[in-house]
């Protein structure tokens, strides 16, 4: 018989969340904020100001965050490994008797569910813990430096693409062409994203879309307000 070899996209989640929440919050705050500024009636030079230090602060917020957050999630991974851990060393008994029920919720019968679970604790009983009392696997287990680079690159990634637009379009034409093409940007991210989980594309191309352009018309109509009244 044929081996058969599957490739699951869920592998991807983690690293795939972070890039995917980077470039697009790069792509939507930095347009919000040249759109913003342009709308007050600043010349270029404000506007370049403006999104190269929204790009930067952007960024290592985006690091900052990210690493910080994750790190709680490991953190709190490791303490449920350690207790994991003396709970196995101080009442093996038990920790069968937890692991062998898993299975039975899950439709093995309890005879074969003991066996299971004898077998698993002989093989690796922490790693089986992990994976069936805690859900703690290789796919989820919390990476905060992977996360924290992954956001930040693709937040500059993305926020360079506005901050483009600022630098070619005509002043004249700044507020039609930085929203019309941020919202194109936009709509590639959506796009690429989906394709690279495995999802059909239109929702979250939409979904993209529709917060992006939201955002931008705010930021634009209290850029105008300001500017008008200042």
């Amino acid at each position: 018989m044929r081996s058969h070899r599957e490739t699951h996209l869920v592998a991807r989640a983690g690293w795939l969340r972070a890039a995917v929440l980077g470039a697009n919050d790069g792509i939507v705050s930095t347009a919000s904020l040249i759109l913003g500024v342009a709308a007050s009636g600043a010349d270029r030079p404000a506007l370049l100001v403006a999104g190269i230090a929204g790009l930067v602060a952007g960024a290592m917020s985006m690091a900052a965050g990210e690493y910080v957050s994750v790190s709680s999630q490991a953190d709190t991974e490791g303490a449920d490994l350690a207790r994991e851990r003396a709970e196995l060393a101080e009442s093996p008994e038990s920790e069968h008797a937890e692991l062998a029920a898993v299975y039975v919720t899950r439709g093995v019968d309890a005879e074969t569910a003991g066996k299971v679970a004898s077998q698993m604790m002989v093989h690796d009983a922490l790693a089986a813990h992990a994976r069936d009392e805690l859900n703690i696997t290789d796919i989820t287990t919390a990476r905060p430096v992977v996360a924290a680079l992954a956001s930040a690159g693709t937040f500059t990634v993305g926020a360079a693409l506005p901050l483009l637009l600022a630098v070619l379009l005509p002043m004249n034409m700044m507020a039609v062409g930085q929203g019309g093409g941020s919202i194109l940007f936009l709509a590639l991210l959506g796009y690429v994203g989906a394709k690279a989980g495995g999802a059909p594309p239109l929702r979250p191309v939409v979904r993209v879309v529709f917060w992006g352009a939201l955002a931008m018309a705010l930021t634009a109509g209290i850029g105008r307000l300001v500017g008008t009244a200042v």
